[in-house]
């Protein structure tokens, strides 16, 4: 069958599905099921109506995968495809299907049975290169866009714990090691003003002629029941790539977790996508739980990807149903293995772009292995003023869509940027450690066209500086021939400056908050440090080994461990006791890969 006679029946059979989900609502039984915020959606109380099956040309897609199938090869971009050679031998038993049969999986339809796709490890990321130290002589001030981005720590966690490996280097982000953990900062209570801000300045635990600067800062989180209402458009890859259960399986579940949260003033859309993209769901209430669960439970993964498409039709579902009191959002669910549609980053960039400045953001989660592709999805994020997570497990599942459901959908800010200055009296050299991605120039911190990231309800944002002081042992020779800075301490003993840009949800033209880092903010000795900013060099420290930082020496696992291990109070859901656990696992395996750290 040529491709475009696949296409139009991909589209059909997408019509197909969407009619029986919208049926779902009249045919089900009805059930009075109450649920709560902190309760999961039990599927089975539905009662959903099976999928019907269509004629012998269209039978339903749940038949098992057959072991030894070829996967599915990519579709040449012309009109009309030549057959495909004919399959292997069977290696096992399976049940013979007429020659002309056709499976449907997800919005792809393929002659023959199909088998999930093996996949090659094929993950891209970020080639960023590790922040250098600066002599404030020659660089005073540090601009970096904002992020609450938690991607790269759990998809570390799955390296390690899952996939029994050190996560490649350029796979960690330290800021999103950092940003995956909730500390104990100070508080606002007025949204016009949406930031409070610590600062903590105590000795360097891996390098004793350093200092560390720890910034954190804290959202403001409004009451529940005062939320916008939410657009809210899932966009799902059912392509083959998304077959195993870490994948659409867990993205479906995802989205269960999700939905006790969500209203009646809500609305709820869907738009698969695979070798061709359809709307499975057309808006629906938040609360009619049932035809949303219903439309999702019929999917499964099958054929290539053509990711472009689906965006662009999520997009326009987003603008048809768009509203100027709501927060307008697209959620992305994938692996990210584009490879059909419109590939080239740049345009997909631009595209994302365009429609944030229109009002509508976009969120991406990642999921599954082999061919994870990272570097895209923060790309896509990050221009979509959206956050970018990835989903290793249920539990993070329901960290992310339950337990953070507000500030993950709900922005408080958008285009935070912040901006360090250092007083060449108290500190000749810094270091951000992390947020190589997100680094900005100097001048971009007032330019309001600059683009930077959205914080939402209650989120943090973590940073860390190593500084050295003056006086202290310097990392880089000071220049021969220019003049060094005579600036003098001023009287208030400030040692630098903070300054924090964004804009409120709907404006265009930013506000400034700033203060002053001073001797009150420092700690002699590490040990009289607070807990949070204990913990955060803890796991600022994992990332940095992780990642094969030149700088931070013979510092240990052991010694990330015991630095953690005595400041994890205030672990609620035990993610910082996990956090240990996993540096000892880190450490195991570091020494079947030959290193002697201890």
């Amino acid at each position: 069958m040529g491709r475009s006679h696949r296409i139009i029946s991909n589209i059909a059979i997408v019509s197909l599905l969407a009619s029986q989900v919208v049926a779902c609502a009249h045919e089900a039984k009805s059930a009075d099921i109450k649920e709560d915020t902190a309760k999961e959606i039990d599927v089975s109380k539905f009662e959903c109506p099976k999928v019907k099956e269509a004629d012998d040309s269209y039978p339903y897609s749940k038949h098992p995968p057959m072991v030894g199938m070829p996967s599915p090869m990519p579709q040449p971009s012309v009109a009309v495809m030549a057959p495909p050679p004919p399959p292997p031998a069977p290696i096992a038993e399976r049940r013979a299907l007429p020659s002309n049969s056709i499976i449907v999986t997800g919005s792809k339809i393929s002659n023959g049975q199909i088998a999930p796709q093996q996949v090659q490890d094929t993950e891209k990321y970020p080639n960023a290169a590790i922040n250098s130290v600066k002599r404030v002589a020659e660089e005073a001030t540090s601009t970096f866009a904002m992020e609450v981005d938690t991607a790269s720590y759990t998809n570390a966690r799955r390296f390690i714990n899952e996939d029994e490996r050190l996560p490649p280097s350029d796979a960690v982000r330290v800021e999103e090691f950092l940003n995956y953990f909730k500390y104990d900062y100070s508080k606002t209570h007025d949204k016009s003003v949406p930031f409070a801000t610590d600062v903590a300045i105590a000795p360097s635990p891996w390098n004793k002629d350093k200092q560390i600067i720890h910034i954190g800062v804290n959202g403001y989180e409004a009451p529940s029941d005062k939320r916008p209402p939410l657009n809210l458009v899932l966009l799902l890859d059912v392509s083959g790539s998304m077959y195993s259960e870490d994948k659409l399986p867990l993205a479906k579940k995802a989205i269960y977790t999700m939905l006790p949260q969500l209203t009646a003033d809500d609305r709820v859309s869907v738009v698969v996508y695979a070798g061709a993209s359809g709307t499975l769901l057309e808006p629906t209430k938040g609360s009619d739980t049932r035809t949303i669960v219903c439309a999702l439970e019929g999917l499964e993964a099958g054929g290539s990807t053509a990711g472009a498409e689906g965006i662009e039709l999520a997009y326009k579902l987003a603008e048809k149903n768009f509203k100027k009191d709501a927060v307008n959002r697209v959620v992305l669910m994938t692996d990210g293995d584009f490879n059909v549609g419109i590939t080239d980053p740049r345009k997909l960039k631009d595209f994302v772009n365009e429609k944030k400045d229109k009002g509508i953001y976009l969120s991406v989660f990642g999921f599954g292995r082999g061919n994870y592709n990272d570097d895209m999805m923060q790309e896509l994020a990050q221009n979509g003023n959206g956050i970018a997570a990835y989903l290793d497990s249920l539990s993070e599942a329901r960290r992310v869509l339950r337990d953070d459901f507000q500030g993950n959908m709900f922005p408080i800010a958008n285009d935070v940027k912040a901006q360090i200055e250092f007083n060449p009296a108290y500190v000749s050299e810094w270091r951000l450690i992390g947020y190589e991605t997100r680094k900005l120039n100097r001048e971009d911190f007032n330019n309001d066209k600059v683009d930077a990231g959205e914080i939402g309800k209650g989120h943090q944002v973590t940073a860390i500086y190593e500084i050295t002081p003056v006086g202290g042992k310097e990392s880089v020779d000071p220049l021969r021939y220019q003049k060094e800075s005579a600036t003098k301490p001023n009287k208030n003993g400030e040692i630098a400056f903070l300054r924090l840009r964004y804009k409120l949800p709907g404006e265009t033209t930013s506000k400034l908050t700033e203060r002053a880092i001073t001797r009150k903010d420092v700690y002699d000795n590490l040990s009289d440090a607070p807990d949070k900013t204990r913990f955060a060099l803890a796991v600022a420290a994992f990332g940095q080994k992780l990642r094969g930082d030149p700088w931070i020496g013979n510092y240990s696992y052991d010694d990330i461990a015991t630095l953690a291990n005595g400041a994890k109070a205030n672990d609620q859901f035990g993610y910082k006791a996990e956090f240990v656990k996993l540096v000892e696992k880190a450490k195991s395996l570091s020494h079947l890969n030959g290193d002697k750290d201890k």
